[in-house]
């Protein structure tokens, strides 16, 4: 039943996106993040009258605190990079983080690299040079060079590369915790401290907000979608091993590619399934790794 929940848990992850995508056609994605957060965030605090609240030492704190920079500036870095660039063609590129993850968790966890998770992060990095592939009849480094052009693509990459490591700053955070309560409090806290930022920005006149019935209701079902995915990850995670929920998660890459032709119209997807697909058996690898 874990992988019913973590398919939901991926799909709507992805429809979240393709929301934000849609609302940020005419709206700042620093105000899109706060107002996805916004809405999230007292669904995900319901929760905490079903679970049991763990007991918090000084780590779990100490490691939030650590995150939270990191995590504001990589969930930033993941809206520029939809909002500029195709899904189809950025939303895959997540697939990084799980493959840095394990080099960053055998450098900060000591945790060692084995041969098949190795295969996995080659592959990952193969499917990332497919989703280019059209740009081959320029030369073998055509992809690579579409790659380092697409600034939404850069974004992503940056984006899942702090990823990598506040997944493991995540870890460590519920060991010292527990993976429902982390799971539950974690966005409500990155809202607590992006709202100051937010406050700036429209203080100087850089945010920019429609503020119509329609754009409401988008605005809604955006942070609806979230905390519901939230919510269904919270439930898988407690019922299988993370690793693997994690990684069969990461199948959002594919409804964000499927969006991408059919609510975007756009191009080049067969090549991006195909990318897809090599870099979520890469995925699939390193979590059996």
């Amino acid at each position: 039943m874990w992988l019913v929940y973590t398919l939901i848990t991926a799909f709507l992850l992805a429809t979240s996106s393709c929301i934000a995508k849609i609302a940020m056609r005419g709206n700042d994605e620093y105000i899109i993040g706060w107002l996805r957060l916004i809405f999230a965030s007292p669904l995900l605090l319901l929760l905490l009258f079903w679970i049991q609240i763990p007991k918090l030492d000084y780590i779990f704190y100490q490691t939030i605190l650590i995150l939270i920079p990191f995590e504001i500036f990589a969930y930033l870095l993941f809206l520029k990079a939809i909002k500029i660039s195709p899904l189809s063609l950025t939303m895959p590129f997540l697939a990084i983080t799980p493959a840095l993850a394990i080099i960053t968790s055998s450098t900060i966890l000591g945790e060692e690299l084995s041969a098949v998770g190795i295969i996995g992060i080659l592959l990952v990095v193969i499917g990332g040079y497919i989703l280019n592939i059209e740009t081959i009849h320029l030369g073998i480094l055509g992809p690579i060079k579409a790659i380092l052009k697409e600034r939404g693509s850069m974004y992503m990459i940056t984006a899942a590369s702090i990823y990598s490591l506040t997944s493991v700053l995540g870890k460590r955070a519920i060991i010292h915790s527990s993976p429902m309560f982390f799971a539950i409090i974690y966005f409500p806290i990155i809202l607590l401290f992006l709202t100051p930022l937010i406050f700036i920005r429209h203080k100087r006149g850089l945010i920019r907000i429609n503020s119509s019935k329609k754009d409401f209701l988008i605005f809604f079902a955006l942070g609806v979608m979230f905390a519901l995915s939230c919510i269904f990850h919270c439930i898988a995670i407690s019922m299988t091993d993370a690793a693997y929920m994690i990684a069969v998660k990461r199948s959002s890459l594919f409804f964000a590619v499927i969006y991408g032709a059919v609510v975007f119209k756009e191009t080049n997807i067969k090549e991006r399934l195909f990318g897809a697909s090599i870099m979520f058996l890469g995925i699939i690898l390193i979590a059996f790794a």
